[in-house]
């Protein structure tokens, strides 16, 4: 995970952050409108939104226009990355309110729905679970979260076809070859990946029910669950 967390502390990669997450998520920008109607099903309109891994702020920006009287909170570790959300957030950044650091940090709340998009991959299965019991225990009785991960078959053989179509997907995407399969190479040796069912399993364990899975994209799983 620290070796992931080093990337956004480079200025100039994060720049540029907004490049590549649709090179290697299949339907990212539509995973973030999905995301904000499934909020909005249960959501009241002036509702406070929990936004876990909130660098770049690029869903927040559509949880804003979809929804312009939420109020969002954004947690992040990455302080370069929470200055780029402000700026992406451009006039609607006063809606929402900025916390340097982890789950752990974020405020009680309640709040009445969260969001934690390509977010929760980076953390061992242990610390996803602490967290999702974390993000659970802020949120108000039948409150949504909606998480959108890296998530595959992880079964010897399989998980080294899906990390090579992980890399063909971004290269045909416009993606550098040798960056493509070097991305790879780093998301195999690096994170502590689950298959989508260990991942649903998870978001039981830590309490959440009516658990569905509302996308699957390659390497790609969301879901929708309710506290």
């Amino acid at each position: 995970m620290s070796e992931f967390l080093k990337g956004f502390e480079d200025p100039a990669a994060v720049a540029r952050y907004a490049e590549n997450p649709p090179r290697y998520m299949p339907g990212y920008a539509d995973v973030q409108r999905m995301a904000a109607i499934l909020l909005a099903e249960h959501v009241p309109d002036d509702g406070t939104v929990l936004v876990l891994g909130a660098g770049g702020g690029l869903e927040m920006k559509v949880f804003a226009e979809m929804q312009p009287h939420w109020r969002l909170v954004g947690v992040d570790p990455a302080p370069e990355m929470l200055k780029l959300a402000r700026a992406t957030l451009g006039p609607e950044a006063p809606r929402a309110e900025w916390v340097e650091g982890y789950i752990d940090d974020a405020p009680a709340g309640p709040f009445d729905g969260a969001a934690c998009l390509l977010t929760l991959h980076f953390l061992p299965a242990p610390e996803r679970l602490r967290t999702l019991r974390e993000i659970r225990a802020r949120l108000t009785p039948g409150a949504p979260l909606v998480a959108a991960h890296s998530s595959f078959p992880q079964a010897q053989g399989l998980r080294e076809t899906w990390l090579r179509r992980y890399a063909a997907f971004a290269i045909a995407r416009g993606a550098d070859p040798a960056q493509a399969d070097q991305a790879a190479k780093a998301v195999g040796a690096n994170l502590d990946l689950l298959n989508p069912e260990a991942d649903a399993d998870l978001l039981r364990e830590a309490g959440f029910r009516d658990v569905e899975l509302f996308y699957a994209a390659f390497t790609w799983r969301g879901w929708v669950a309710r506290a």
